[in-house]
């Protein structure tokens, strides 16, 4: 199943040519991660790995909502992998593959998935 979280850039977001800057497009994508988990899932979670792709540019249009897609496309023991996709006039013009590490921060150390968490981020595994 995919996540659908609605984004709405702001005014900060653009450069002076009006183009969205490629650090304020990630927080776009970090606020859709955030909207994934609840506090059972959600909490202990490190990025590991980003790897981003910029397609086309994005725009800033007062009041324009966007959509952030989101899913899971490896779910292992210890990480997840999530694909995500900012699209804007029906073109991806952002897509992000990222690595996410459950981890224990009184340890300082990965921990594996509960059975719970197994469970919410499986929900969102693309099959």
């Amino acid at each position: 199943m995919r996540h659908e979280h609605p984004v709405r850039l702001r005014w900060s977001d653009p450069d002076m040519l009006g183009h969205v800057n490629h650090a304020r497009a990630l927080s776009l994508l970090e606020d859709a991660r955030l909207a994934l988990g609840d506090d059972h899932a959600g909490g202990g979670l490190i990025l590991a790995r980003l790897e981003v792709d910029y397609l086309r540019q994005l725009y800033y249009r007062v009041g324009e909502e966007l959509c952030v897609h989101s899913w899971v496309t490896r779910l292992g023991s210890k990480s997840f992998t999530m694909w995500q996709e900012l699209a804007q006039d029906g073109e991806v013009a952002i897509r992000a593959d990222v690595v996410l590490v459950v981890f224990d921060f009184a340890a300082n150390a990965s921990r594996p998935l509960t059975d719970d968490e197994r469970a919410h981020w499986g929900r969102y595994l693309a099959g």
